[in-house]
């Protein structure tokens, strides 16, 4: 599986915006959230995330439907549908 494309658009010293793109079968890798954060979806899509013990499990993320997490999640993000993905992750430094 290939890595998603991760860009930053904004790092200030209040938020740090970042974008992902990923291609059919693209993960993130495993990294933990030192930060409490917010996902926008930019399209609709499916993604399977894994967690540190193994354990899996398959979410549903549409478009413009944001969601929180609180700091401290640890996993790997993958786009388990048939179309390209793209969110937003707005990690909240204040």
């Amino acid at each position: 599986m290939a890595a998603a494309r991760h860009t930053v658009m904004i790092d200030d010293e209040r938020v740090v915006v970042n974008r992902f793109d990923f291609a059919p079968g693209d993960e993130t890798g495993h990294h933990v959230h030192g930060l409490a954060y917010v996902i926008v979806p930019l399209t609709d899509g499916q993604v399977r995330v894994v967690a540190d013990d193994g354990s899996e499990s398959v979410s549903q993320m549409r478009g413009g439907n944001p969601y929180s997490r609180p700091a401290g999640v640890s996993h790997n993000v993958i786009n388990a549908g048939k179309s390209s993905l793209s969110f937003l992750e707005i990690e909240l430094k204040t």
